[in-house]
C-alpha cells in the first residue's frame, strides 16, 4: 500500500491577519469556562476575590471573575460528614471493611482507675457556617480531629474501665458530644456536632484474657447475688407471714383468756352478791347444781345413811354400765 503524505498549506499572511482574533477568541473561551461554576444542591459557594472573602453564593449556576481574580470554594453545608478514630473504613457497602493497623495510637487510652482501654468511635458533624469553616481556623477538619481526640481522652480519663466498656458507654458518648461542641464554639470553626458514636470498646489485646476472666468472675458474682436475692424474697416474706400469724394467734388467745377470766370474775361477783343476800339458799343451790353435774358421771352408786345401821336398797341408777362402785 502506497504511503500518502498529506500536506496542509497555510498561508502565513492569513495567520498574521487573523492571529489577534484567534488569540482573543481563545482568551474569551477560557474566560467563559473559568467564570462559570455550578454549586451542587448540598453545597454553598464561598467566593474569594484576590485572596479576600467577597461573598457566599447559593446552589445553582454562578459566575465569578476569571483569570484567578476570584476563586470559589464549594462547601458541603447540607451533607453529614464523619471522622473515624481508631480505625478507617477501607470499603463501604453492604458489608463494610475496616482497617485498624496504624491507628491504635488514636484509640488506646488511660481510664481513671489507671487501666488501658481501646476505644473506637465516630464523630458525625455538619458545616454550619462556611465562612468560619474556611477563615476562622486553619485546616478545620484536622483541628476537629485533634479536638475530638482530646475530648474523648478527657471524658474516658474520668471514668473507670468498667464504665467505659459496659454501662457508661452512652453517657460517655453524650459527654464527649457536649464537650466537643463547646470546643467548636470556642474556636468558631463553623462546625455543628450531630452525634458521637462509640463503635467498639475493648481492653487492649495483651490484657484481654485477664480482663475476660475478671468479667466472668463479676458475672458469676452477679448471678449469685441475684440468686441470693431471689431466695431472700421467697423465704423472708413467708417467715414474716408466719411470724405475723403466730403473733395474731397469740393475741387472739390472750384476748380469749382475758375475756373468759373477766366473764368468770363477773359471774363470781354476781353469785357472791346473791350469796350475801341469802347464804343458805345460795349454798344449797350451788350444792345441788354441783351434784347434778357430778352424779351422772359416777356410774353405779350405793347410797347409805351415814347415821343409820340398816342397809338401804341398792339403786341401779345406771343400767347401761356393769359393775359396782363403792
Amino acid at each position: 500500500m502506497a504511503n500518502r503524505n498529506f500536506e496542509v498549506n497555510i498561508d502565513p499572511s492569513w495567520i498574521k491577519k487573523y492571529l489577534r482574533k484567534i488569540i482573543l477568541g481563545l482568551i474569551l473561551l477560557y474566560a467563559a469556562f473559568s467564570a462559570i461554576y455550578t454549586v451542587g444542591p448540598e453545597e454553598e459557594g464561598v467566593v474569594v476575590q484576590m485572596g479576600k472573602y467577597n461573598r457566599t453564593v447559593q446552589p445553582g449556576l454562578n459566575f465569578i471573575l476569571p483569570f484567578g481574580i476570584e476563586k470559589i470554594y464549594k462547601i458541603p453545608v447540607q451533607r453529614q460528614l464523619k471522622q473515624e478514630f481508631g480505625f478507617r473504613t477501607s470499603s463501604a457497602g453492604t458489608r463494610s471493611d475496616y482497617v485498624k493497623d496504624g491507628y491504635r495510637d488514636e484509640s488506646t487510652m488511660l481510664t481513671g482507675d489507671l487501666n488501658l482501654t481501646d476505644v473506637e468511635w465516630v464523630v458525625q458533624y455538619r458545616i454550619s457556617d462556611s465562612y468560619k469553616y474556611l477563615f476562622k481556623v486553619r485546616n478545620a477538619d484536622k483541628t476537629l480531629h485533634d479536638m475530638a481526640e482530646a475530648a474523648m481522652r478527657q471524658i474516658v480519663g474520668d471514668r473507670t474501665v468498667n464504665e467505659v466498656i459496659t454501662v457508661g458507654r452512652q453517657e460517655i458518648a453524650s459527654s464527649v458530644e457536649t464537650l466537643l461542641q463547646q470546643y467548636c464554639d470556642e474556636y468558631e470553626n463553623g462546625i455543628r456536632i450531630d452525634q458521637v458514636v462509640l463503635q467498639d470498646v475493648n481492653p487492649p489485646d495483651p490484657v484481654k484474657p485477664s480482663f475476660n476472666a475478671v468479667n466472668e468472675a463479676q458475672q458469676e458474682r452477679e448471678t449469685l447475688i441475684n440468686k441470693a436475692e431471689a431466695d431472700y424474697n421467697r423465704i423472708i416474706p413467708r417467715a414474716r407471714g408466719e411470724a405475723q400469724e403466730t403473733i395474731e394467734l397469740a393475741e387472739a388467745f390472750a384476748l380469749n383468756r382475758v375475756n373468759r377470766a373477766k366473764g368468770e370474775a363477773d359471774r363470781f361477783n354476781s353469785l357472791f352478791k346473791e350469796y350475801i343476800k341469802a347464804p343458805e339458799v345460795t349454798k344449797q343451790r350451788i350444792y345441788l347444781e354441783t351434784m347434778e353435774k357430778i352424779l351422772p358421771k359416777l356410774g353405779n352408786k350405793v347410797i347409805v345413811d351415814e347415821q343409820g345401821n340398816n342397809v338401804l336398797p341398792l339403786l341401779n341408777l345406771d343400767t347401761k354400765k356393769g359393775g359396782t362402785e363403792k
